[in-house]
């Protein structure tokens, strides 16, 4: 019965840690998302609010035009808590219209005809 009771909350305890790891180290809002590659070429445009709590806060809203693996052109915008930097190349998560995340990625990650386009359209 013992031996029983301790595999029991071993499994148990192994089953959380994994879920905790998990949760840490995986973006959910990446799951089901469509990804766009950019390059960041100019400064966001600045907005400054204030929370719900009082507190100021900045942030930095871009309008661009990114590619997907296949070459494929799509508009969005979305937000940033600060200036992106200049000439970084971005892997941006769509769902739907709405940007749920992204990514700083090297230039040689990017696949072939995405690549193209951004240094074909100057993105």
């Amino acid at each position: 019965m013992k031996k029983r009771l301790i595999i029991g909350t071993s499994i148990i305890v192994v089953i959380l840690i994994g879920l905790i790891v998990f949760i840490q180290n995986v973006n959910i809002n990446r799951f089901g998302a469509d990804s766009y590659f950019v390059q960041i070429q100019d400064s966001g445009k600045k907005i400054e609010g204030k929370s719900d709590n009082g507190k100021l806060f900045t942030q930095y809203e871009y309008t661009m035009q990114g590619f997907n693996k296949d070459g494929k052109e799509k508009s969005f915008t979305f937000t940033a808590d600060k200036d992106l930097r200049k000439q970084a190349y971005l892997r941006v998560y769509l769902k739907g219209d709405k940007v749920s995340s992204y990514q700083e990625v090297q230039a040689s990650e990017l696949p072939e005809k995405a690549r193209q386009q951004l240094e074909g359209s100057g993105n």
